[in-house]
């Protein structure tokens, strides 16, 4: 692992679900020299300073990632960057096109730019399914910030900068996902369905933060890594939830997919197979051979991860017992 110890690291929307998760591991894992929240929201520092009272590793920065001044103060003296700063609301960002091309697009510019110029070692930046083969708005400028950050190592020239990217399907407890908002309605005897057959990926906070951490030590510059993780039925997360409950369809949202998709058909001539997790190479022509594939094995032409062709699933049995033994999480959230 690339020795975080005693380094300098900033997370941008350090204040969200995986923010909160990212900065406890962190801390515990590696004792960083200091760790950065930089988030344009003072009520959830102000919370979350209250965990870290007295811990000066733990500093916060109010700012917004489309103020490219404000990033470069922050960035003085950073030596990595998790960029988790994003709008991502799919059926907000239908009715809000700009203010998400502003932060998702625009902001990912502005954090290429000030962290070459701050002469930051590594970003990692934060993907989504939905940016694969996307159909709404919220996929489409993950999509472009995804090709932004992997562009990025051949835009920083002779810099030393590197960028590579992760990407999670559904992150099981995270703010505003389908565990979270079941549990709060599941006192009312029944729970909204968008449509019985849809599917989502379940990924866990922890391993997003211990893909992020293989990211930083792997990544040579321009990769997306994808971490394998089973599926389920979203009948299924409700009946975890509340077995009891009636199921209510309520037809799908404005820009929402039935099915995650984390790699697409057009990306698997570029994607390789490791124990735990898929890499996406660049497309850029030229790749191959400059960067190192040991121990991968290339996907089959035409492959495609989707969360309903999976061939993991979660039973309800075990997403029950993980709800109970996450509750004290889930009731922050």
């Amino acid at each position: 692992m690339t020795s975080l110890t005693n380094s300098s690291i900033l997370i941008t929307g350090g204040t969200g679900s995986f923010g909160g998760m990212f900065a406890a591991m962190t801390l515990a894992r590696f004792n960083p020299r200091r760790l950065v929240i930089y988030s344009r929201d003072e009520m959830k520092q102000w919370q979350m300073a209250q965990r870290y009272a007295g811990d000066d590793r733990v500093r916060f920065f109010i700012g917004d990632v489309r103020d490219r001044e404000r990033l470069a103060r922050a960035l003085d003296g950073v030596d990595y960057v998790v960029h988790a700063a994003a709008l991502k609301i799919v059926p907000t960002a239908e009715y809000n096109p700009f203010e998400y091309v502003k932060t998702n697009i625009v902001g990912a510019m502005n954090v290429i730019d000030t962290c070459i110029d701050k002469g930051v070692k590594r970003v990692v930046a934060l993907s989504t399914d939905k940016a694969s083969s996307p159909v709404n708005l919220y996929g489409a400028t993950k999509l472009v910030s995804d090709k932004l950050f992997v562009s990025g190592n051949a835009y920083a020239g002779g810099h030393d900068t590197r960028f590579s990217v992760v990407r999670y399907g559904n992150v099981m407890g995270s703010r505003g996902s389908v565990i979270p908002y079941f549990l709060s309605l599941a006192g009312n005897g029944h729970l909204p369905i968008t449509d019985p057959r849809m599917t989502r990926f379940m990924v866990t906070l922890e391993q997003g933060v211990e893909l992020v951490w293989h990211a930083f030590d792997d990544a040579v510059g321009g990769e997306i890594y994808i971490r394998k993780a089973p599926s389920m039925k979203v009948t299924d997360i409700a009946r975890a939830v509340a077995p009891a409950a009636e199921l209510r369809v309520v037809g799908v949202r404005p820009g929402e997919k039935l099915h995650e998709q984390m790699i697409g058909p057009e990306d698997a001539r570029h994607t390789f197979e490791y124990g735990d997790y898929y890499k996406i190479f660049p497309a850029l022509h030229g790749w191959r051979g400059k960067m190192e594939v040991a121990g991968g094995r290339q996907v089959p032409e035409g492959f495609v991860y989707a969360s309903d062709s999976n061939s993991a699933w979660m039973s309800v049995e075990a997403l029950r017992a993980w709800i109970d033994a996450n509750r004290a999480m889930l009731g922050k959230e």
